[in-house]
């Protein structure tokens, strides 16, 4: 990987990429910093001062310090990913989503385009929740209303610049997955986690000094951080791999295969998707919930608050089903034994076709159960600490998990990148390219 980085300044291409997913992330950074009409700045801050160790403060980190500013990307890209989960799910359960699906390349773009109304959709309803919430709220020290000028005109102000400041959110992630390096919208989601993170060590600091968290605690924070983080790379990286044998096969007057190779499976195939999912749907309700003042949706709220028994419970399973349904959307043993077959290659000991289906199904079962515990583990067990000794959400295991795995899967992408580049260099350069 060092060397594919290293040759990454190289290779027109990719410097392109790279230098274009950049702009992408500071032109998103920017917005974060555009505050929404009609919000007293001094107010919100006093009060996410008061709250920072609530939902609030972990839907304020998915969403890079936004919804601290009230920034027109204060939704940041969560009603987007709710969205997709809604539609993957759909895709299951209603045949004409799922026909659009096996459809092809023009299946798919018409399931985002319905995606990305559905997004529209939920950012208005999210908008509207939370500006009615806000009218409501006044700063916990001097008692200042967040709000200006309550009103429908400030309501549909905030819906329509939420709603825009999503959709414009939306569109950079996609591009950046186009035309950039790495998943758009998990490197939104990185590099909020990432540019609030100096802001969080200089406030665990201040917790030092004034007496909140005593000094016996940031060396043993830091191990704990350390070996989390060497946690995360070695499941991220490792691999349970298949032995493949291919058959020899003579054409003409030459015999081609009988090589040996692999077939490798990671132990978290889905990734950082979970968490993101799983935190996206706890979010969505308990935040509308926040902004609603009514008795049972106060008790309902209470009992989802962060943290809870009853919302680790949940976020776990939801954790768990993610990891499953996900690795089942994107690997298909039946394919992949069908491709084997077609290309004369088998599994030692393992029948062809069904029976290295079943083989490889089991395989993946099995490693989705250890990777569901891992995720669930890395995700959950900091909770713990960052109750017991108010450690900022950003150095908790759901956040350092996004950051390490998203950074790891960009370095992958780049890493692809470059070897193609440099195999295609070696094609145009050798003795192939002198046939005609």
């Amino acid at each position: 990987m060092a060397g594919g980085l290293a040759s990454a300044a190289n290779i027109p291409e990719l410097r392109k990429r790279i230098t274009f997913t950049l702009l992408m992330l500071a032109v998103y950074r920017a917005g974060v910093q555009i505050p929404t009409p009609g919000i007293n700045g001094e107010a919100l801050a006093s009060f996410f001062d008061k709250n920072a160790s609530t939902l609030f403060g972990m839907f304020n980190m998915f969403s890079g310090g936004a919804l601290e500013n009230f920034s027109i990307f204060a939704l940041g890209i969560m009603p987007y990913i709710s969205a997709s989960i809604i539609f993957q799910l759909l895709t299951v359960v209603v045949p004409h989503l799922e026909a659009l699906k096996n459809e092809g390349e023009s299946g798919r773009r018409k399931i985002t385009q319905y995606t990305r109304y559905a997004t529209v959709g939920l950012s208005i309803i999210q908008g509207l929740m939370i500006s009615i919430g806000l009218e409501g709220m006044a700063a916990p020290v001097g008692n200042e209303m967040i709000v200006i000028t309550p009103g429908w005109a400030f309501r549909l102000m905030t819906i329509l610049t939420l709603t825009t400041g999503t959709a414009f959110i939306m569109w950079l992630g996609e591009q950046m997955t186009e035309r950039g390096i790495g998943n758009g919208i998990s490197l939104i989601i990185f590099a909020g986690i990432v540019a609030r993170m100096p802001a969080a060590i200089v406030n665990t600091f201040k917790m030092v000094g004034t007496g909140e968290m005593t000094l016996i605690f940031l060396p043993i924070l830091l191990v704990f951080m350390a070996a989390i983080i060497g946690v995360i790379i070695f499941f991220e990286t490792a691999q349970r791999r298949i032995p493949i044998q291919y058959a020899k096969r003579v054409v003409g007057r030459q015999m081609y295969g009988g090589q040996r190779t692999h077939l490798p499976l990671k132990i978290n195939m889905s990734g950082v998707i979970p968490p993101i999912f799983a935190s996206s749907i706890m979010m969505f309700p308990a935040t509308i919930g926040g902004f609603i003042q009514i008795d049972w949706v106060q008790q309902l709220t209470a009992q989802l608050a962060w943290g809870s028994p009853l919302h680790t419970l949940l976020f776990v399973g939801m954790i768990v089903f993610f990891c499953f349904f996900y690795t089942a959307v994107t690997f298909n043993p039946v394919d992949v034994a069908e491709n084997l077959k077609k290309n004369g290659g088998f599994v030692p000991g393992i029948r062809p076709g069904k029976r290295t289906a079943e083989f490889i199904d089991k395989i993946i079962t099995r490693l989705t159960v250890i990777g569901a515990i891992y995720v669930s583990a890395v995700c959950v067990l900091p909770t713990i600490l960052i109750q017991k000794i108010n450690v900022p959400f950003y150095f908790g295991g759901t956040a350092l998990l996004i950051v390490v795995g998203v950074g790891l899967d960009t370095l992958s992408q780049i890493e692809s990148h470059s070897v193609s580049r440099n195999y295609d260099g070696f094609l145009k350069t050798g003795r192939i390219k002198s046939r005609r």
